[in-house]
């Protein structure tokens, strides 16, 4: 049986890019440790999960030093990219690039998450 799978974001402040995440609809699901400062944060939004752990688990596990940014690049469809890229800036987030309508049928922004990585925004149209 296959389960699902979701991508672990490696980050420099768990709980700024919780927040930052929440923006966008993602809600905590899960903590470790269960009180104080987490290490780990499990998200949720609808289907899609996300996994926001602290940039030094990859190296105290695996000895795997994590790099610079960007590190990645999440896509995330939204209802009203224009409306949500206000609420980003209106939070001191950067906008890489500001909302336009894209020649395949979707109106698409970039928005930089607390560690640098961009996070595309669109809704089809």
């Amino acid at each position: 049986m296959h389960r699902k799978a979701f991508p672990v974001l490696y980050v420099t402040n768990v709980r700024r890019s919780v927040d930052f995440y929440a923006l966008l609809g993602y809600q905590p699901t899960y903590q470790f440790p269960l009180e104080g400062d987490p290490h780990y944060v499990g998200l949720e939004r609808g289907d899609s999960s996300l996994g926001i752990a602290h940039f030094n688990w990859p190296e105290a596990q695996l000895g795997i030093t994590v790099g610079t940014a960007p590190r990645f690049e999440l896509f995330v469809y939204v209802g009203d990219v224009d409306a949500d890229v206000e609420t980003f800036r209106a939070a001191g987030h950067p906008i890489l690039q500001e909302p336009a309508t894209m020649p395949w049928g979707e109106r698409q922004a970039y928005i930089s998450d607390p560690d640098q990585n961009p996070v595309a925004l669109a809704t089809p149209i």
